[in-house]
């Protein structure tokens, strides 16, 4: 017992977690949760839903806390030993969870009770869970003969090697690559800011000169600043080729294997394909409807895009005599040309975004929208000392929830930025459970001389994931494969997405945008100038959007048996949506660790299908006001509390009164 994740614990207990703890805990953990399922299993009495549906989804709690804490340091603060651990932990993992699906005596039980729905009193939330527990089962390979439920199980198992496999190397990519500058002259148009962070990373490396990596922080600067063409082109290189230079951490093997697997899979059960498998369970239902839907923004989206891009190429040759605009131009020459037609850069808008006082904005939005507090508190365990901790409470003084905060890069630190949750929310014999939510982010750190200062798009970031984070934190379910953000995939972007639309409102951004060094509210022709400039470029942004989702889609909605080349067919499945010519040293596939690694798969198409859900939401909140108490409970109480308790269309219905009209996000994208 002097394990500490194998005590009694509420928060987390980092500060007493060594890595060697965790192989053992997982082990224990689903030895526990084991035990469960077989009293499920033995009961004599006859199936019902308390003594089947609700003690399976109550069972694995100790194995659900473990396993979270692990995969959320895996990725956020990871080393050798723990990515090494990882290799062991995965597959186990994915045995138990094949151990849970292809019990055949425990579907029996389940699909008893999914029989007698009709003479059960359940609720709504009863409702849904004895469906989804009762599906999960059918769809998962319960009913399938022993030598096929062996195949699925040797394939879930490996699946889970190669993602984790994908994932270190794309880490180990974005680790290795350096860029170390002694010429000062070649950092021509990079802000000082910018200058100082790179002159602080070599400092750090006992080098004389700026360091440049490939962590947003330090990339996004420099390819939108330096007048350098030749060093734009090396770090663009570096950072469209990860995975796919042929060595120990290429990735093409990994992305064939786990597209072929992935199929196999769906074939197995029974599906056409990988996306037939995944959409069953999502708003969008099939692939055709996913490409439809693609292919419809496409046709409205590419013939702004088109323009854009002409216009960026002829600014690009008017003001360098640019012949032909590459992929390592585009943020350049976009800023120069948004300079020009705005007046307006990140350089004259960061100083208004202090990350505390970011913070204190996204908090005080939130209290305002939905009577929510935050206490910064020193007495909750952390992993690393940069991570903040608060005690969210209601405005009547009820603890609603903690929330973990990460948010600047690190070498065991995977890029970008995510929600994720240690603890669900649940109610257990009558009493609610509050849940732990975490945010991981990765931006501007501070500099000798001044606080971290977020571009404008750090600043949208942070709302999006805070968004993620309500939907966890508010969640007001009873069972806890319902809570939060437990969700359809493509609802699942909803509460993020539409509170960035707050990042451009003028009642809001005074609330929070104060100069660091003056405290003065930020000028409303800066306001202006944010608003008129929020659909700069947006046909090529939702190109680049459809893209990714495109390629996705093309590497499960069909059968991947013969394909062999990984980059030959990324090039066809972005034929209909490329603008910049193709770069033979780039492939994103072996990067795009949204589909191979983060469970976005057949999914990525799901930011621009919540794009459409958030654009009419937001219209509804600017009709009656952007802190409309009666919109906002609203929200609150149809979307953020209810998690996957009932059919997302029919909850968004509640709250929106309608269905959503696609006219708000093309109005919004300037599309239309």
């Amino acid at each position: 017992m002097s394990n500490p994740l194998l005590q009694v614990f509420d928060t987390a207990p980092f500060a007493t977690i060594q890595p060697d703890h965790f192989l053992p805990a997982i082990k224990n953990a689903i030895a526990e949760a084991k035990k469960e399922i077989n009293t499920i299993v033995t009961n004599t009495a006859a199936p019902t839903f308390e003594n089947t549906i609700e003690a399976l989804d109550y069972s694995g709690y100790l194995l659900s806390r473990v396993s979270s804490t692990f995969s959320n340091l895996n990725s956020a603060e990871t080393n050798e030993q723990i990515q090494k651990t990882a290799q062991e932990i995965f597959p186990l993992l994915s045995e138990y969870g094949n151990d849970i699906a292809l019990n055949i005596d425990l579907f029996k039980r389940i699909e008893v009770v999914y029989n007698n729905k009709a003479s059960l009193d359940l609720t709504p939330e009863q409702t849904t869970l004895l469906d989804k527990s009762y599906k999960s089962f059918a769809r998962n390979g319960a009913t399938l003969p022993e030598e096929k439920k062996q195949q699925l199980r040797a394939i879930d198992k490996e699946l889970a090697t190669l993602s984790l496999s994908f994932g270190e190397n794309v880490l180990a990519e974005t680790n290795k690559f350096e860029l170390f500058i002694t010429d000062e002259n070649d950092l021509d148009g990079l802000p000082e800011g910018a200058k100082e962070a790179a002159k602080a990373l070599a400092i750090a490396k006992e080098k004389e000169g700026w360091l440049f990596t490939l962590d947003y922080p330090s990339y996004i600067p420099f390819m939108t600043y330096v007048k350098n063409r030749a060093l734009r082109k090396k770090m663009a290189l570096a950072f469209a080729s990860k995975g796919f230079h042929n060595d120990d951490l290429d990735n093409q093997k990994n992305v064939l294997s786990i597209v072929k697997l992935r199929h196999q899979r769906a074939q197995l059960l029974g599906y056409d394909s990988h996306a037939y498998y995944v959409l069953e369970q999502r708003m969008a239902e099939k692939p055709e409807k996913v490409f439809t839907f693609l292919n419809d923004i496409l046709a409205k989206a590419k013939p702004a895009a088109q323009k854009e891009f002409d216009r960026l190429q002829n600014f690009a040759k008017e003001l360098d005599n640019i012949d032909r605009l590459e992929s390592w131009d585009k943020a350049y020459y976009s800023e120069k040309l948004k300079q020009q037609l705005f007046d307006l850069n990140d350089e004259q808008l960061k100083p208004y975004f202090k990350l505390e006082n970011v913070i204190d904005g996204v908090f005080t939005i939130a209290g305002k929208l939905f009577d929510l507090q935050f206490e910064e508190v020193t007495t909750i365990d952390v992993y690393h000392n940069e991570v903040k901790t608060y005690k969210v409470m209601d405005n009547q003084g009820q603890f609603i929830s903690y929330l973990y905060a990460d948010f600047h890069p690190r070498s065991g630190k995977r890029n970008g930025a995510w929600m994720t949750s240690y603890k669900s929310q649940m109610r257990v014999n009558g009493e609610d459970q509050r849940p732990h939510i975490s945010i991981v982010c990765n931006f501007t750190k501070p500099t000798p001389s001044k606080p971290s200062l977020l571009t404008f798009n750090e600043v949208t970031t942070l709302f999006h994931e805070f968004g993620h984070a309500l939907h966890g934190m508010l969640a007001n379910t009873t069972y806890p494969s319902l809570s939060g953000t437990s969700v359809y995939w493509d609802f699942v972007e909803l509460p993020s997405q539409v509170l960035e639309n707050w990042c451009y409102e003028k009642e809001a951004l005074e609330l929070f945008a104060k100069h660091y060094e003056t405290g003065e509210v930020i000028p409303i022709e800066l306001i202006e100038k944010i608003k008129a400039s929020a659909s700069f470029l947006e046909g090529m942004a939702t190109l680049r959007q459809l893209s990714f989702g495109l390629l996705d889609m093309a590497w499960h909605s069909q059968d991947p048996s013969n394909i062999t080349d990984v980059k030959a067919f990324e090039v066809e499945a972005f034929k209909n949506t490329s603008l910049f010519p193709n770069i033979a040293e780039n492939c994103m596939s072996t990067a795009f660790s949204h589909i191979f690694q983060g469970g976005y798969s057949s999914g990525y198409y799901s930011y621009k299908w919540a794009e459409v859900l958030d654009a009419d939401a937001f219209a509804h909140f600017k009709e009656h006001g952007i802190f409309n108490k009666d919109i906002s409970s609203k929200f609150k109480e149809h979307i953020l509390s209810k998690g996957g308790t009932e059919n997302p269309m029919t909850l968004y219905k509640r709250f929106r009164g309608k269905e959503p009209q696609p006219d708000a996000l093309l109005k919004r994208a300037g599309l239309l």
